[in-house]
């Protein structure tokens, strides 16, 4: 479990890479130091209440109890979240420790080019706190959308791994963000192609191999389950990976790096809550389907109006409501031990509508709760702090006006240059 925390907290230097390759040179310090910031931020609140506002003991199904193990104080290993398994508490504490601040990492990419690095970090902590911990709970800790919450009536909802917890909900936050902080100067009007492609492919090279540990790890020991889950992890990924250089062929002319690394991920977020509750042509199918939605989605950015720069809307939000909602109609307990008690077959499986409808009902209401807790958050600090650098900052380049540095020397001589 060590292991698998470890490829989980990877993943957010490798979001780095992926997101700072995809934005403008004159921004990709500043892109990257918005993950390492959710680092800081999140590791500090996890030990401090994050953990135990999430698995602590529940307030009305809507978090835990914060003071339960504050600081971790008074944890022992009857308290561990992975008890059945055998595994330490402390171990439990630090590996949903990386799922948070992946989450949060992640909404960093709608908002690239344009945003104060210490109102994000205000931000950061602000949201863990308001949001990814409360729905958190609601989802794995025992609230509102668990076994017990409001589906109760219908069947147990399936998120094996945080597809609604991890992406549908920093999908919405990054859809938020934008639209309250609004468009980078030049959207749709000049080119703002990525400036490091080999950036890209190492950022998705990394996530791959540190989902693993996210998917599979998720079972919290080594058998069966968690082996379907990273066979499972491994085929969606490859086949939305295929399905989106089909698509770009398709509509463009052109299988392209960005649109394969792209692949990759929606790939990985599609398969992430149906990671062990789908067979192998469930995990197919998921990925085909992933593929081709996300590919098309990414563009809707355009027609809308609304810059989510490094598509997290069209890759996490839509991604993560494919896995959660096929799960209603793929499941099936036929092939693997893990099942959770209430939850049905889907629809291809001879389970019904049932579990279709308990999957949309539980997707639709993290949307809404994170949308409108996002909202929220976002206008307090819009009027507080404020969210965007100056003109000349923007025009001139974020990193070297909120870091006093750039990536490359030469681009920081002309940069300087045409700002005198």
């Amino acid at each position: 479990m060590l292991t698998a925390a470890s490829l989980v907290l990877l993943m957010t230097p490798g979001l780095a890479f992926f997101y700072g390759g995809m934005v403008r040179g004159k921004s990709v310090l500043n892109m990257m130091m918005m993950s390492f910031g959710a680092i800081g931020v999140v590791s500090l609140i996890w030990v401090l209440y994050g953990y135990s506002g999430t698995f602590g003991t529940d307030v009305a199904g809507f978090f835990g109890n914060p003071f339960d193990f504050f600081g971790l104080a008074g944890m022992t290993d009857e308290d561990s979240l992975m008890k059945a398994t055998g595994v330490p508490a402390l171990v439990a504490v630090g590996y949903q420790a990386t799922f948070a601040i992946i989450t949060v990492a992640l909404i960093s990419g709608a908002i690239a080019d344009r945003t104060k690095f210490s109102t994000w970090l205000a931000f950061t902590a602000v949201w863990v706190t308001v949001v990814y911990i409360p729905l958190a709970h609601m989802v794995w800790g025992g609230g509102h959308l668990g076994a017990e919450g409001i589906t109760s009536g219908l069947s147990t909802p399936i998120d094996f791994a945080g597809g609604t917890v991890v992406h549908i909900n920093a999908g919405v936050a990054g859809l938020v963000l934008a639209l309250v902080i609004g468009k980078r100067r030049g959207f749709a009007k000049e080119p703002m192609r990525p400036h490091n492609l080999p950036f890209v492919m190492l950022g998705a090279a990394l996530l791959w191999f540190g989902w693993f540990g996210f998917n599979a790890g998720s079972e919290f020991g080594a058998d069966n389950v968690s082996g379907r889950a990273w066979v499972n992890t491994l085929v969606a990924t490859a086949v939305a990976m295929l399905a989106w250089l089909l698509t770009e062929k398709f509509r463009d002319g052109h299988a392209t790096s960005l649109g394969a690394a792209s692949g990759v991920v929606a790939g990985l977020v599609a398969i992430t809550p149906a990671a062990a509750a789908v067979d192998t042509f469930g995990a197919i199918a998921i990925g085909a389907v992933a593929g081709v939605l996300c590919a098309l989605a990414v563009g809707l950015k355009f027609r809308f109006g609304y810059d989510d720069s490094l598509d997290v809307v069209g890759v996490h939000l839509v991604g993560g409501l494919v896995g959660t909602v096929l799960i209603g109609l793929f499941s099936t307990d036929a092939n693997s031990t893990w099942y959770p008690d209430g939850a049905l077959n889907g629809l291809f499986y001879g389970g019904g509508l049932t579990q279709l409808g308990t999957q949309v009902l539980v997707a639709l209401a993290a949307m809404v709760f994170s949308g409108l807790a996002t909202l929220v958050i976002a206008l307090i600090l819009k009027a507080t702090m404020g969210w965007r650098v100056s003109d000349e900052a923007e025009v001139g380049g974020v990193d070297l006006a909120v870091h006093g540095e750039t990536a490359y020397e030469t681009l920081g001589a002309r940069i300087i240059t045409e700002v005198k």
